[in-house]
């Protein structure tokens, strides 16, 4: 399955290099921006430690572990745990190994939950490993997105993280390892993954998509090193749509200091999921920096799509170096306090208004 890994060749062959020796870590955390190749090399990981195979290719082989974000079932009482929605995330690893949150969430039905790692999952990774292995190999568990495990479920893993079962091997693939534990981090192999360059990104719009070579470049160059952003954008997705929509509204509202329509903007938004929201949050943050950026007049540094070139060509100079960090910092707040629960109405009314407060600086 290594063959199947857009770019990474460095990666591919220390991994490769380690399993063949004997002398891969028993606890790797594979961290990056989504799409840049950290799930399909814990893919390959696993598939080279258990020998190949139909069985770990079909995502079935009974020494083949996945622990992920999931959401409580209505009238569930405890937590859910990844056995309960284990046909959903084989048919998404059926259709592509590059997948991100969102999409997990599509696959599971829902919008208004937030997914996490409970407690629950604990006691089914412990048991799991405590068990012998059915082929006689190799163990392998595989964790993804582990940032979105709560702490007791953390603290539950620290001992077999340190001194796991006899040929046991755990991959965490994370996007933000920074909000692990420091007691987890410390017990895993960190490997970072960078952004794949253009070209090889281009060579694979080109090869697996078909594009050409012209367009190939451009959807590369907008992608920013993932192949998941590359997809959604040739999907020209909806949401994508929507949340340039929205961010759109929101600057037009608050230059014109309409308070009433930046309540109502913001109850729109309140209307939304949770992850959702934190998504048009992390998307807005990208929007604000490519505007700062656009006041260079450097287009090798424009990560934009036509439509938000053609908005950033009139509005980018309300974004300059006496408000780009504070309204930056504005968005993350906001979405650190939708990640924490804080009604979401109050957090993106406050987010308007101190926006209408910053961008005319």
């Amino acid at each position: 399955m290594f063959n199947q890994i857009f770019g990474q060749e460095e990666i591919k062959q220390k991994l490769q290099g380690q399993i063949a020796t004997g002398h891969l870590p028993h606890a790797l955390l594979f961290c990056g921006t989504p799409g840049c190749g950290q799930f399909p090399m814990a893919m390959a990981t696993a598939h080279a430690l258990l020998g190949g195979g139909v069985m770990v290719e079909r995502f079935v082989h009974p020494d083949l572990h996945f622990v992920f974000p999931v959401v409580k079932q209505k009238g569930q009482t405890g937590d859910s745990t990844s056995d309960q929605y284990i046909q959903q995330w084989r048919e998404m690893l059926t259709d592509s190994l590059y997948f991100d949150l969102p999409e997990w969430l599509e696959r599971m039905g829902v919008d208004n939950q937030q997914a996490l790692i409970g407690v629950g999952e604990s006691a089914q990774i412990l048991r799991k490993l405590s068990l012998r292995s059915s082929q006689g190999g190799f163990k392998v568990m595989i964790i993804w997105m582990p940032e979105l495990m709560n702490q007791e479920t953390a603290n539950k893993l620290l001992k077999i993280l340190e001194e796991p079962p006899q040929q046991t091997v755990f991959i965490l693939v994370s996007e933000r390892p920074e909000r692990l534990l420091a007691t987890i981090l410390s017990r895993t192999q960190q490997i970072e993954f960078p952004p794949l360059t253009e070209k090889s990104l281009a060579d694979v719009l080109q090869h697996d998509r078909g594009l050409s070579a012209d367009d190939a470049l451009r959807i590369a160059h907008l992608s920013e090193g993932s192949v998941v952003r590359a997809f959604h954008l040739l999907k020209a997705d909806t949401q994508s749509m929507l949340f340039f929509d929205m961010f759109v509204s929101l600057m037009r509202l608050t230059y014109q200091r309409k308070v009433r329509e930046l309540y109502a903007w913001a109850e729109q938004l309140a209307g939304w999921g949770r992850e959702k929201q934190k998504s048009f949050l992390a998307y807005s943050q990208h929007l604000i920096r490519e505007n700062f950026v656009y006041n260079f007049h450097q287009p090798q540094l424009s990560y934009e799509t036509p439509e938000e070139a053609q908005f950033s060509r009139n509005f980018a100079r309300f974004i300059n170096e006496r408000n780009i960090f504070a309204i930056t910092e504005q968005f993350a707040t906001a979405e650190r306090d939708i990640e924490g629960n804080v009604g979401a109405r109050m957090v993106f009314f406050d987010l308007a208004l101190q926006t209408a407060a910053l961008i005319r600086q």
